[in-house]
């Protein structure tokens, strides 16, 4: 009788326990996806990854909702998103910065390569040179001899220290041999409110922000950061030939789920990002914004696993050799 109840309220247990249970992967998503993202409205990621949250729903059924989370270039959101349960319901849109370059620069209790599902990787871009709209200069050289004559007083605004705005601010001294004032703030869009008002100089900005400042006259633009023009803005020289030869700066966004996210949710989740990116629209909405989209054989967990570890590997001798640490 002892051992009949036992294996009775056994099977009880397991009855409710199993009522209690999550949904399995066969029937994610049953409820709204949040996607971090590690940084302010307005900056290019931010614009970004609505995107791609948007596309992505269509194709998972259910609303993926972005909510920022921004600080310290990144850290705390993408910390936030470590720290998630990992059952689908919190996956992180990152970047260049947030996913690769801060470990170089932050002393973080994680690992961004293997404490982390990779997902997808999903586009890349260059930046523009822009100046607030007083500039003098006209052109890049023009620039170049304005900053050669003012650089202990011109400022450049960026997204924070460590961002890429930052370290390709960076690599523009060297490459000039100049020191300018870097201003970091939380996000490229909080940086461009302070460069169309004039209060900086200059700032290293994505086509996605700043190219309609540009185009309507409350910026000027000098060079796009990259071998090739911009197909949505043809008329912008590239650094070969607007006179900095050699001066090229790209960096891409990703998607990740916290450590140890079912495989199977994380197929889905990439089915969604492949979706999103074969869609016309999207690509479209993408491209507009001067992003170049990675084939879809470098869009699988697997490649974008490799891909972060080959930047780990080329960027993280760079940053550290240039000094560049937490403030």
């Amino acid at each position: 009788m002892i051992g009949k109840s036992i294996i009775a309220a056994a099977a009880t247990a397991g009855l409710i326990l199993g009522a209690a249970a999550p949904a399995g992967a066969d029937d994610y998503p049953t409820r709204p996806i949040m996607m971090i993202v590690p940084l302010a409205v307005g900056g290019s990621t931010d614009v970004l990854g609505r995107i791609m949250a948007q596309a992505m729903s269509v194709k998972l059924g259910q609303p993926v909702v972005v909510e920022n989370v921004s600080g310290a270039a990144g850290v705390v959101g993408v910390t936030r998103a470590e720290r998630s349960a990992p059952d689908g319901y919190t996956i992180q849109w990152g970047m260049w910065g947030t996913n690769m370059a801060n470990g170089a620069i932050y002393n973080l209790d994680f690992d961004l390569l293997d404490d982390f599902e990779p997902i997808a990787l999903v586009a890349t871009q260059p930046f523009l040179i822009d100046a607030r709209k007083t500039m003098p200069a006209n052109n890049l050289k023009e620039l170049i001899a304005w900053l050669k004559a003012n650089a202990d007083k011109a400022t450049m605004g960026t997204s924070g220290v460590g961002s890429p705005s930052h370290i390709a601010g960076v690599l523009m001294e060297g490459m000039l041999g100049l020191h300018w004032q870097m201003v970091a703030y939380r996000s490229a869009g909080l940086a461009q409110q302070d460069l169309l008002a004039g209060t900086t100089d200059l700032q290293l900005d994505t086509p996605a922000v700043s190219l309609p400042y540009v185009q309507s006259g409350a910026l000027k633009t000098y060079a796009v950061t990259a071998k090739e023009r911009i197909a949505v803005a043809p008329d912008i020289p590239t650094t070969d030939e607007a006179g900095m030869p050699g001066f090229y700066f790209s960096f891409w966004h990703a998607l990740w789920a916290p450590k140890g996210t079912p495989k199977p949710i994380i197929a889905k989740l990439n089915a969604a990002v492949v979706a999103a990116l074969a869609d016309a629209d999207t690509r479209a909405r993408l491209v507009d914004l001067a992003q170049v989209i990675y084939p879809r054989e470098q869009q699988t967990p697997e490649a974008l696993y490799a891909f972060q570890k080959s930047e780990i590997a080329k960027w993280w001798p760079i940053i550290k050799a240039a000094g560049i640490k937490a403030q």
